[in-house]
């Protein structure tokens, strides 16, 4: 009797035993060669679908060193040149010049061990699913970088002090006051004329309007869909872009641009000292969701020395959610900027590994781990643009 010849996924050459390469100094055989372009490849879409901020602020990739420098500069003057005298350059040395220096973190490693056992009991495809959970958490950790950078950027003084050269700093913007302090955070109207007022600040700080954002909490967004009448009735933002129809609504997208700042929501914004929504303090008449689970609007708190030299820019802690605990946002409410306003350098990745050969005998499965090697910092603080919700400013730190 003739043999059967069997056909399975994922091997591009079935029973071929060849080997087509290494990885980590293990050979990889042809018939399991697209198990790890499977994993890499779903590693990648969850990264790249989740993260806002890569393609919102500055970029760079960093071969051979551990920081890489931005050069600021200042402005310049124009004069009127006199017959017979040589131009010899500005006599005050314009322009004036600042340095920005940005360092990478240490390596950030999202990983899960896949008992082989546990793959062949299973009726889903458990590697793709874990994939897209490692890329899930990779694009968090470099939202939440990215964006307590711009909000550190937007607290600073100006970068260039030159006599008569003061080039200007970052500027916040308040959107609510006292005992309403919070409620204003989630009032469409207030936020509407937080928007102008920030737009305002960039262009009469020289801004580039090309490239400006902002970035709200989730319940911010949805607010700017709805108008509420003096009765309390609910109904369909002008905001709304009106091309798009229903199905704007329906999708919760479609926000039109607030005076040329496209609209982004995302739970990985400083917000009241926590990522995204705080469930302890939501605004009048409203009910905090159940079973929230307790990653969801934990508390910030100081970050670790591996985060840009230890750089105080806050960080999530799963030990206590019950309420603020490092104070430097208590008050933050939202994020406006030009993709000047912060830099992220990145030495490694997004990357793919995966163990296999001896390790994966001895252990009866593999190793699958998604690697990062960044840092982020602010560049030109005058791009940056915090809202706040509060009697004064939040203070520098």
């Amino acid at each position: 009797m003739t043999n059967m010849t069997g056909s399975f996924l994922p091997g591009a050459n079935n029973f071929d035993t060849t080997t087509v390469g290494t990885l980590n100094g293990e050979s990889i055989r042809a018939d399991r060669a697209l198990y790890l372009k499977l994993f890499s490849g779903e590693m990648f879409k969850g990264f790249q679908h989740n993260t806002i901020a890569r393609d919102l602020i500055m970029r760079r990739t960093l071969t051979n060193g551990r920081s890489m420098q931005f050069i600021y500069t200042g402005r310049m003057e124009a004069d009127y040149h006199e017959r017979g005298t040589p131009i010899l350059g500005n006599a005050d040395g314009a322009p004036p010049v600042a340095e920005k220096t940005i360092s990478v973190d240490d390596l950030l490693v999202s990983s899960a061990f896949v008992y082989e056992l546990d793959e062949v009991l299973a009726h889903y495809d458990l590697r793709s699913e874990i994939a897209r959970k490692i890329g899930y958490a990779l694009a968090e950790k470099y939202d939440r970088l990215a964006f307590r950078a711009i909000a550190k950027g937007a607290r600073q003084q100006n970068p260039v002090q030159a006599t008569d050269y003061e080039e200007p700093g970052g500027t916040q913007v308040q959107v609510g006051t006292g005992a309403g302090a919070l409620n204003d955070a989630y009032n469409s109207s207030k936020l509407i004329t937080a928007f102008f007022d920030a737009a305002a600040a960039l262009d009469e700080k020289g801004v580039s309007q090309e490239g400006r954002v902002g970035v709200l909490s989730p319940r911010q967004y949805y607010a700017l869909l709805q108008e509420k009448d003096s009765n309390g009735i609910v109904s369909v933002s002008p905001l709304i872009n009106r091309d798009r129809g229903g199905d704007a609504l329906q999708s919760g997208q479609g926000v039109l641009e607030i005076a040329g700042i496209k609209i982004y929501k995302s739970m990985n914004i400083p917000f009241f000292n926590r990522y995204g929504v705080d469930y302890t303090n939501l605004p009048t008449g409203t009910t905090a969701p159940g079973n929230v689970g307790d990653f969801v609007g934990a508390a910030m708190e100081a970050a670790t020395a591996d985060e840009t030299g230890g750089n105080d820019y806050g960080e999530i802690t799963d030990v206590d959610t019950s309420g603020a605990i490092d104070g430097q946002y208590n008050t933050s409410c939202g994020l406006i900027f030009q993709r000047e306003a912060a830099g992220m350098v990145e030495a490694i990745g997004p990357q793919v590994q995966t163990t296999s050969g001896d390790v994966s005998v001895i252990y009866q499965g593999d190793v699958m781990l998604g690697r990062l090697a960044c840092g982020a910092d602010y560049l030109n603080p005058a791009a940056s643009v915090e809202l706040y919700a509060t009697n004064s400013a939040p203070l520098a730190f």
